[in-house]
């Protein structure tokens, strides 16, 4: 791997540090992509991703952390709030958390209340199809481009737009084409400003304990990354797309995929090239993201704050580009509850191990706090990684839950109610998933993916004899959290 100068430098005032959780009151940088799944080079993929792999070679890689639910809103929410979906009540991205949570504290409040300078600039809580405008309460000043919608990030130049050199035709994603090459600098999109100000920022609050909370919006759809990270790429080496869906899945478990797509009665229908460049421009967004990050890790460690501050790179939830037939998140499937998640702190002595430790996005909350000395208000859902962080062998729990309605986006439908929730276990074994009626709890589908064989999630073995020992453990590990007599509507 060839890590940047300043990914090195970060890298060496890190391991150089006191043991870990010792600084006095640590900043936070806390960075989060949108729709990435655990598509980065130091997971393994063909990515080009060189800062966040050097952030990886920081800090410890935890490779099974899953999110709550593969939705923007209520992952967002359930996070920074470490409760989970049905805690919240929330499952969908038109209702702000504080509507039906009004006292809830968040992650960032609670450094701001503690006596931290709390910032975000971009997209960190979900801000879009919701009443309120962010989290106002959160900050300790306005947040800059935090509420937005991915279709109006149209290319902002001066002079004349270089023309769109994408291969393939297809469908318009809100005010710009879901494929977009154009050759023009990075902060022609939201995420080239998100790091220029974040760089700012910095520089702001350097001299004070600060949390930064840094969102960026991509990998999210439209595909429209500059051309030089579609340039990145070969589209001839590569992988072509493998879209079956799972042998024996119940129906309930995939969608119409209308985010990518459109709605049914407009559904776009890629042919094998459009998808293909759709799958390209999902790396190129990622390269593009990657960037950007790679600016704000530059600027942490010129200003000397690297051996001071606790980094924190995650996904709201991962993302299908075509797999299962399936475009975007919004299932209970691994490609959609993955994410990747770094954590480099001062003094952390296993930087540049991964974890096989199954986490969860709930347990940021209560792993921040430890690692700043901050009492973590009561009845969170997740805990601590500080001990995996110590020692990455370590485990915490025995199972990771992710879960989601159906229809995908219940609040668009007459009732605003689901019909159907999907609750899903990740054990060490595989994925356990039931989707239980909104009324009633009765079961109403199952599936069982197991691991490591069946990676892909390709056959559902629910009601396989030779699985039937790993069923029945994830079954009884879900039913414990999420017990079978109460039906959803009345969790």
């Amino acid at each position: 791997m060839n890590l940047s100068r300043p990914a090195l430098a970060l890298l060496a005032l890190l391991a150089a540090a006191a043991p870990a959780f010792a600084a006095d009151r640590p900043n936070v940088l806390f960075i989060a992509a949108d729709d990435l799944r655990a598509d980065l080079g130091c997971y393994g993929s063909v990515a080009k991703t060189p800062h966040l792999d050097a952030l990886a070679a920081c800090g410890v890689r935890f490779d099974r952390a899953y999110c709550q639910q593969a939705v923007c809103n209520p992952s967002r929410s359930s996070f920074l709030t470490g409760r989970r979906p049905d805690a919240l009540r929330l499952w969908v991205n038109g209702t702000h958390f504080r509507e039906k949570n009004p006292d809830v504290v968040t992650l960032p409040q609670l450094f701001k209340d503690t006596g931290y300078q709390t910032r975000c600039v971009g997209k960190i809580f979900h801000n879009w199809h919701t009443k309120e405008k962010g989290d106002r309460r959160s900050w300790s000043a306005d947040e800059f481009l935090h509420y937005a919608n991915h279709g109006d990030d149209t290319p902002q130049v001066t002079g004349e737009l270089p023309p769109n050199l994408s291969r393939a035709v297809t469908r318009d994603y809100g005010k710009v084409p879901l494929c977009e090459r154009r050759d023009v600098p990075d902060e022609a999109y939201f995420d080239g400003r998100v790091a220029a100000e974040a760089v700012k920022t910095l520089a702001a609050v350097k001299d004070k304990p600060f949390f930064l909370a840094v969102g960026f919006w991509k990998p999210h759809a439209p595909f429209n990354a500059p051309k030089a990270y579609w340039d990145l790429y070969d589209p001839k080496k590569l992988r072509p797309l493998e879209g079956a869906r799972p042998k024996g899945v119940p129906l309930v478990a995939l969608h119409e995929s209308t985010e990518v797509l459109g709605p049914p009665q407009k559904r776009f229908e890629p042919t094998r090239e459009q998808a293909a460049e759709m799958r390209h421009g999902y790396l190129a967004n990622i390269s593009y993201m990657d960037a950007q990050v790679g600016k704000v890790l530059k600027a942490l460690d010129e200003h000397k704050l690297a051996d001071r501050t606790v980094v924190v790179f995650v996904s709201d939830h991962g993302y299908h580009v075509g797999e299962h037939t399936l475009w975007g998140k919004t299932s209970c499937f691994e490609y959609d509850a993955r994410v990747p998640l770094v954590i480099a702190a001062p003094g952390v002595r296993a930087a540049g191990r991964a974890s096989p430790a199954l986490v969860e996005l709930v347990d940021l909350f209560p792993t921040l706090a430890e690692a700043c000395g901050l009492k973590p208000p009561a009845g969170l859902d997740g805990v601590s990684l500080g001990p995996v962080l110590a020692d990455p062998a370590k485990e915490v729990k025995a199972a990771a839950f992710t879960q989601h309605p159906r229809p995908a986006y219940a609040d668009r439908t007459p009732t605003g109610l689901p019909d159907a929730m999907g609750y899903s276990a990740r054990t060490a074994a595989g994925r356990y998933t039931e989707w239980r009626d909104w009324a009633t709890g009765k079961v109403v589908g199952a599936e069982f993916y197991e691991h490591p064989g069946d990676a892909a999630e390709l056959t559902n073995r629910a009601d396989d004899p030779a699985c039937a020992d790993a069923v029945r453990a994830a079954r009884a590990a879900l039913h414990r959290q999420f017990p079978p007599d109460v039906p959803p509507a009345k969790r």
